[in-house]
């Protein structure tokens, strides 16, 4: 079973994003939970809050205990950017592009495979 969440217009550039989605991309979801709370970056807390809300949704809609998800997929996408502009000297303008970032995180249940149900 597959628990999809998603994290749109987020204030973050997608390239620091990625830095902290790659630090969770595999793994266990009480694992990326503690990854996540004691990561210092500005897009870390609103990836914690989206791993959680997608931990909750798979408790109170499917019933799988939290143990047995696992991150199959998160991607930190490009959003739409924010143009501004900065006067300078001379009648001059500078663009200012402030970027921001749609995260997709997909989160999956855990199954034994036959090889491990045989040997026990």
């Amino acid at each position: 079973m597959e628990v999809k969440a998603k994290l749109s217009n987020l204030r973050v550039a997608p390239r620091k994003a990625r830095q902290v989605v790659d630090l969770i991309r595999g793994k266990e979801a009480p694992e990326a939970v503690s990854i996540l709370s004691f990561t210092v970056n500005k897009s870390a807390k609103p990836v914690l809050k989206l791993l959680n809300s997608a931990i909750d949704s798979a408790k109170k809609n499917f019933g799988i205990d939290e143990a047995k998800l696992y991150v199959l997929k998160i991607t930190a996408d490009e959003g739409p950017k924010l143009k501004r502009w900065h006067p300078m000297s001379k009648g001059r303008a500078y663009p200012i592009m402030k970027r921001t970032s749609h995260i997709i995180l997909t989160l999956s249940e855990k199954s034994i495979s036959k090889t491990k149900k045989e040997k026990k």
